[in-house]
């Protein structure tokens, strides 16, 4: 078995961590535009406005921990660090806690409830779970200490 301070670090690592730190500014942008009351800029229908600043406090706490676990776990990644795989895990459980709220305990706004919005909804689940593998077999490879 490899020493860990000899394992080499795939040139991949860096690709998956610079663009999902990248995707996942964009999660920590919209989070903090919400919770700084910011959402105005953004030019959205009232309606879309009320449901984003209405959230419940368990509900923010979920969307927090879904997007901070995320952006911390990509620098992880980029740091080679273990943590990355618990930090993608708490993501996956905030992400989890805030579909169930915008899926079975408060529905969007019509207006919200479109293909694209479902397709994104989708594609989140999709990009966190494929980096929690991810992580997950760069540890097991040795990459991550």
């Amino acid at each position: 078995m490899n020493d860990i301070s000899e394992t080499k670090t795939p040139w991949h690592l860096w690709v998956v961590g610079i663009v999902s730190l990248l995707w996942n500014a964009g999660g920590v942008s919209s989070y903090m535009m919400t919770e700084l009351g910011m959402l105005e800029n953004l030019e959205m229908p009232p309606e879309q406005l009320t449901y984003f600043s209405n959230f419940p406090a368990w509900a923010v706490a979920f969307w927090a921990l879904g997007v901070w676990g995320c952006f911390f776990g990509s620098l992880a990644l980029l740091f080679r660090s273990k943590w990355a795989v618990t930090l993608f895990g708490i993501s996956i459980v905030g992400l989890l806690g805030t579909t169930i709220y915008q899926r079975a305990v408060d529905l969007p706004p019509e207006s919200m409830q479109t293909a694209g919005q479902t397709a994104f909804a989708a594609a989140i689940w999709i990009i966190t779970l494929a980096l929690l593998f991810y992580a997950s077999r760069m540890k097991r490879a040795g990459v991550l200490r």
